[in-house]
């Protein structure tokens, strides 16, 4: 039973772990510390999760690899997720360099401005109104994204945001995000990463915010 603190006796089952530990650390590379204490005790479940992790951010969907790892860079950054090393490399393995992952960190700095460039609005409207900070942060933005494509810089803008639960900046971006020709499929894979840094509740809530934008109007729907 679980919870007895009595010790698992060794058999089919960590034959069958220790099988399943193999096959991840030969796919990605690594195992890390969670890998191996699901399989020793859940070993069924390490598949599975491996199963969808390979479906989420190794198996070619929409994008491609170099925009993928762009998404992911800025992502760990909104996150602070500095266990991410291994999207550094797979970055490099992709060919980009130095300066693309700049610009995608850029723009997770970019984002973390627009709360404070919506203060001066929010409290005091007579003196800063929209009409001077809303310009900025998007100059502020189109700053940061540096080299990259301005479709891709959307989504990551996007990502960022969603990350970070900033929806009003979401709001910002989801029409010149599709003005500029991204697509809901790019879209939805890019916000689909957030489920392992930020986990479910906050794809719920940047998925809503996307589905209330499309319902006000001019945006295509998630759904």
């Amino acid at each position: 039973m679980s919870g007895t603190g009595e010790e698992k006796p060794e058999g089919d089952g960590a034959l069958v772990g220790g099988r399943v530990l193999v096959e991840v650390e030969a796919k990605r590379g690594y195992r890390l510390p969670y890998h191996r204490m699901l399989a020793r005790h859940a070993a069924e479940l390490l598949h599975e999760y491996d199963r969808f992790y390979t479906a989420l951010t190794l198996a070619p969907r929409v994008v491609s690899t170099r925009e993928r790892e762009l998404i992911w860079t800025a992502l760990l950054v909104a996150s602070r997720e500095e266990q991410g090393t291994i999207h550094m490399r797979r970055a490099e393995a992709a060919g980009l360099d130095a300066a693309a992952l700049a610009d995608a960190a850029a723009i997770a700095a970019a984002v973390e401005a627009y709360p404070a460039m919506r203060f001066g609005p929010t409290h005091w409207q007579r003196w800063i109104p929209d009409a001077q900070a809303s310009p900025r942060y998007l100059k502020l933005f189109e700053t940061a994204r540096g080299g990259l494509d301005p479709a891709l810089a959307e989504i990551l803008a996007l990502v960022c945001h969603a990350a970070r639960r900033t929806h009003d900046g979401m709001r910002v971006h989801l029409p010149r995000a599709f003005a500029a020709g991204v697509t809901p499929e790019a879209l939805a894979e890019g916000l689909s990463y957030l489920l392992l840094p930020c986990g479910g509740p906050t794809l719920i809530d940047a998925v809503q915010c996307w589905a209330d934008a499309a319902e006000a109007g001019g945006i295509p729907s998630p759904y």
